[in-house]
């Protein structure tokens, strides 16, 4: 998965324990209509890729998210969850669309055996014929689904009396 977004603070590294456990944590705002502020941790030798970047510049960091278990002594599970970053890039000029974003499955619109594939449908035969130019097929073009629109804001209600009953927690 990744963050993009801007750095907003970046701590020193710190020590732990007597092994010299290293942990060095840096906190990026993501550019979207809701920027949220991710603080990810480096350890060990992961804590020297942040010595390269300032606060204020785009970036891009590649994370894992991590959860653990614990049983305090009164025997009492609690989770906790961590984000762990394993690598830091510049995000540039371009426009940034922000936030997270797990990297992209490969999803066929077609599966085995259906037209396009190289694989002929049920009742037809294989085209064995001439190769088209160059010698190889052409792959199929995949379509992925294009991420629906933004809608447009609400208009004001117009019908609104101040007597009425707002039943919304805030």
């Amino acid at each position: 998965m990744e963050v993009s977004g801007r750095i907003k603070m970046i701590d020193e590294t710190k020590a732990f324990g007597a092994n010299g456990f290293r942990k060095r944590e840096v906190v990026v705002t993501t550019d979207e209509q809701y920027p949220q502020h991710i603080m990810i941790e480096f350890t060990q030798d992961k804590c020297d890729l942040l010595n390269n970047y300032q606060v204020g510049e785009p970036v891009r960091v590649s994370i894992n998210l991590r959860g653990r278990e614990w049983v305090n002594p009164q025997g009492e599970t609690k989770y906790f969850n961590s984000i762990q970053g394993w690598r830091i890039e510049k995000g540039g000029d371009a426009p940034q669309q922000g936030g997270y974003q797990q990297q992209p499955q490969y999803q066929p619109q077609q599966g085995y055996g259906q037209q396009g594939y190289g694989q002929p449908q049920y009742g037809q035969q294989p085209q064995y014929g001439q190769p088209q130019q160059g010698g190889f097929q052409q792959a199929p073009q995949q379509n992925f689904p294009q991420p629906p629109a933004p809608r447009d804001a609400f208009e004001p209600a117009t019908n609104y009396k101040e007597e009425d009953h707002d039943d919304l927690p805030f």
